[in-house]
């Protein structure tokens, strides 16, 4: 059973084509990248995968259901981060992770255990008894990845993760992110940090104008080089 199955997914914001009949598995155990420029399609995609925009066309299950079926069962096993990260800024970091904790399922006598281990997973001891609203950017977006991780989930999706971290906490994402899929969960994550993607990515799928355009290799010698040329390919067939 795949994490994510994403068929004929289509989408249009008025007059202007988001998405173009998208296809996209992303299997358990495996890192999966989504690049693309800015405005591809990327974040819109993840949105349809989440059930947090309805498609035009297509359908999307994850975890091997449908998510217009899927419940709080299927639904607890996900963990996601899209655009800004989202904290109760009144509430300590600590609080924050035990109420996503929660709201994700997990017992009620193993939630704090459960915050603790991503407070040092993200290393957030330091700001663990902080109230969310008066962190920086950066240790808002580590709590918005703790909070996407402190449920184990089956299923990660992660919209420009690194966005805001400052290098050291690319280094404990990727780490993350490594772990994660060798225990088995199935991890989506766009970027256009294409060095980044070439240290963690089993397989990188190209999304261009709303349309996959292909795969590249991770380890390919030249990935910027090779995204690049597949775009400019396909800018060229649709002028044809």
């Amino acid at each position: 059973m795949s994490g994510l199955a994403v068929a004929g997914v289509s989408h249009r914001f008025g007059d202007l084509p988001a998405l173009r009949a998208v296809d996209l598995v992303v299997e358990e155990g495996e890192v999966h990248a989504l690049i693309g420029f800015n405005g591809a399609g990327k974040s819109t995609l993840m949105r349809a995968a989440l059930d947090m925009l309805k498609p035009d066309a297509g359908t999307v299950e994850v975890l091997g259901v449908e998510v217009a079926r899927a419940g709080p069962e299927v639904w607890g096993a996900v963990g996601h981060l899209i655009d800004t990260p989202f904290a109760y800024p009144e509430l300590t970091v600590r609080e924050n992770l035990w109420a996503a904790a929660r709201l994700h399922g997990v017992d009620a006598g193993e939630a704090h255990g459960a915050a603790d281990r991503v407070v040092a997973a993200l290393e957030l001891e330091p700001w663990a008894e902080r109230r969310a609203g008066t962190l920086s950017l950066g240790n808002r977006q580590r709590v918005g990845l703790a909070s996407a991780l402190v449920h184990d989930p089956r299923l990660l999706v992660l919209d420009e993760p690194t966005n805001a971290l400052d290098p050291s906490g690319v280094v404990l994402l990727r780490e993350l992110l490594l772990a994660a899929a060798r225990a088995g969960t199935a991890v989506l994550v766009s970027s256009h940090h294409l060095d980044e993607v070439a240290r963690i990515a089993d397989r990188v799928s190209v999304i261009h104008a709303g349309s996959m355009v292909g795969e590249l290799d991770p380890r390919g010698s030249d990935l910027e080089r090779a995204f690049f040329a597949m775009v400019h390919e396909a800018d060229r067939a649709a002028r044809r």
